[in-house]
């Protein structure tokens, strides 16, 4: 009985002895599938954060147009007509957050978040309240044509083109890093480092 009893607890031992071996040779990859999972989760609130980072500057603008009618053949004018048109729309610029790259350092206990530069991501003026006055006009005068549409394009691209100048793509970057420097605080012991590439 006691021989068996002997036999049991060696039995056990090595057991345990087995076991310990086992979870010590297997455990860097849980950490690294804990470090995994943390990133993966990282990525995947980043992704959430894309429309609370995106920044939009909506306008109002004015402009003028003018159109000659002629007789054919001739350079005789005959009507001669000056529009103003209002219209509105905004501008939306931001980084692509499904591009983000995550990378987390257990050891220095920091979240590297690798961001694409923002980058226009609309340019809509708002066709429908649009405003059309005839300045002067008379009853040869068109209704709003195609030409006034492509006047508004052109004029949309020019003002797209003076807000990049003034700034709006690295302010919108600004208040990219805001925002995820915020939202990814929560965690006080690790740093958090964003860069955009």
């Amino acid at each position: 009985m006691k021989k068996l009893l002997v036999g049991v607890m060696i039995s056990m031992l090595l057991i345990v002895i087995v076991g310990l071996v086992i979870f010590i040779q297997f455990k860097p990859l849980g950490s690294t599938a804990s470090q995994s999972s943390h990133t993966s989760l990282i990525q995947g609130k980043v992704v959430e954060l894309s429309e609370l980072t995106t920044l939009k500057y909506e306008y109002s603008k004015a402009m003028v147009n003018r159109d000659d009618k002629k007789i054919l053949l001739t350079d005789i004018r005959f009507a001669e007509t000056i529009k103003l048109v209002e219209y509105t729309g905004y501008l939306k610029a931001g980084s692509d957050l499904s591009k983000v790259e995550v990378a987390y350092d257990e050891v220095g206990k920091q979240v590297t978040v690798k961001v694409p530069k923002a980058k226009v991501l609309d340019n809509v003026v708002e066709l429908e309240n649009m405003k059309i006055e005839d300045v002067k006009g008379n009853i040869f005068s068109d209704p709003p044509t195609q030409k006034i549409i492509e006047d508004i394009n052109n004029e949309k691209k020019k003002f797209e083109e003076e807000k990049i100048e003034q700034g709006f793509l690295m302010e919108a970057d600004k208040r990219t890093e805001e925002v995820l420097k915020s939202f990814l605080s929560f965690n006080e012991e690790s740093e958090i480092i964003i860069e955009f590439y």
